[in-house]
């Protein structure tokens, strides 16, 4: 079995266009905002039609993508990344943060318990404990729906700092369920007020008939809103004494997370 380079293949040549991309993609990564096509040239010391060449195919494979201000582009690195990251460790990190106690909850409520994060305007679940039970629901890691349609996304969104947020408001899907309502900023901050009120996020027949969700937030060790735990189930089923039951269960798990992501707050709380 081969353990290491040989002296041959160590002094082998690199590739100079895999490190430009590398470069672009990891500075992508790091920063805290979009940044400009010149931004990034300057950050990277490369070309600036390199790094437009390089943004461009990032972006065309689902990378990199780019929100227009007037006459600016600015680029972000998308989730597309955790999921390449997913694949490799076979769901480490927030997949397995609780995985166990995720399925006790699902087992005990007999709803399938997801973990979601925002990719964008996205939320993606990244992690699923499967309840048991004939009825099952279209939701996998992977998965990426409206962020403001969805009861993850929301709890998420309760707690972001206004400049992430406001973005957001901007491109507010509307729902195509019987209870949708419209798409509207100021009606959107309203409901994340009731969120933080109450402590958990609800989504009731807005995306699709027949079907519910109920989530809770979970913080990093920055203090900072990291993703949103939940579940999913009929509506008929969600009634107002079940979803506060749903919702403490959910504290108690979201603290799990907390905690177990570095959040001082989880062990005060």
């Amino acid at each position: 079995m081969r353990t290491g380079a040989s002296a041959e293949e160590s002094g082998r040549a690199h590739s100079p266009a895999v490190d430009r991309t590398l470069s672009v993609l990891e500075t992508l990564v790091r920063a805290d905002s979009g940044m400009t096509l010149t931004a990034l040239s300057k950050a990277t010391a490369i070309p600036l039609a390199t790094c437009a060449s390089i943004a461009y195919s990032l972006e065309r494979r689902g990378y990199a993508s780019r929100r227009i201000v007037g006459r600016s582009h600015f680029w972000k690195a998308t989730m597309a990344l955790y999921g390449l990251a997913v694949q490799l460790t076979r769901n480490v990190d927030l997949a397995t943060v609780a995985q166990e106690e995720m399925q006790e909850v699902a087992d005990a409520l007999h709803m399938p318990v997801h973990v979601g994060v925002l990719n964008g305007a996205s939320l993606i679940y990244v992690a699923k404990a499967s309840s048991p039970g004939f009825i099952q629901f279209d939701t996998y890691p992977g998965k990426m729906l409206p962020f403001n349609l969805t009861a993850l996304g929301r709890a998420i969104a309760a707690h972001l700092p206004e400049s992430e947020l406001e973005p957001l408001l901007s491109g507010l899907v509307p729902g195509h369920g019987p209870k949708a309502g419209s798409a509207d900023g100021e009606q959107f901050l309203v409901l994340l007020e009731q969120v933080r009120r109450y402590g958990y996020a609800v989504e009731d027949e807005e995306d699709e008939a027949n079907i519910g969700c109920v989530a809770v937030p979970f913080f990093d060790a920055g203090g900072h809103v990291a993703g949103a735990v939940g579940v999913t189930a009929l509506s008929a089923v969600l009634d107002h004494e079940t979803v506060l039951a749903v919702a403490t269960r959910l504290r108690s798990l979201a603290a799990l997370f907390s905690d177990r992501l570095g959040d001082v707050r989880a062990d005060a709380g």
